[in-house]
């Protein structure tokens, strides 16, 4: 069965949003640095600001951004979850 983001969100909370973010900033960054540093995008972005341009291609890589999100955020969420139990077994 395939879960929706909003399944994902509501079953790992902020681990889930957490890694969404994570990506979307990833993303976002790594557009604007390609962009300037010379990868010039064509269509409308291009003739945009370099933050705008960079911005439009991340709400581009949206749908990839989300199935990145459904796959990682269950193996985030587990050693994230081993990571705490292990701290609180040291304390």
């Amino acid at each position: 069965m395939r879960k929706s983001l909003k399944q994902v969100m509501a079953e790992y909370g902020p681990v889930a949003l957490t890694v969404y973010l994570v990506l979307f900033a990833g993303v976002l960054a790594g557009s604007w640095a390609a962009i300037r540093l010379g990868w010039s995008p064509s269509g409308a972005a291009g003739s945009a600001g370099t933050f705008a341009a960079a911005y439009v291609f991340t709400k581009l890589t949206q749908p990839l951004r989300i199935a990145a999100t459904l796959a990682l955020t269950p193996i985030v969420a587990k050693v994230h979850a081993r990571l705490t139990s292990q701290r609180t077994e040291v304390k």
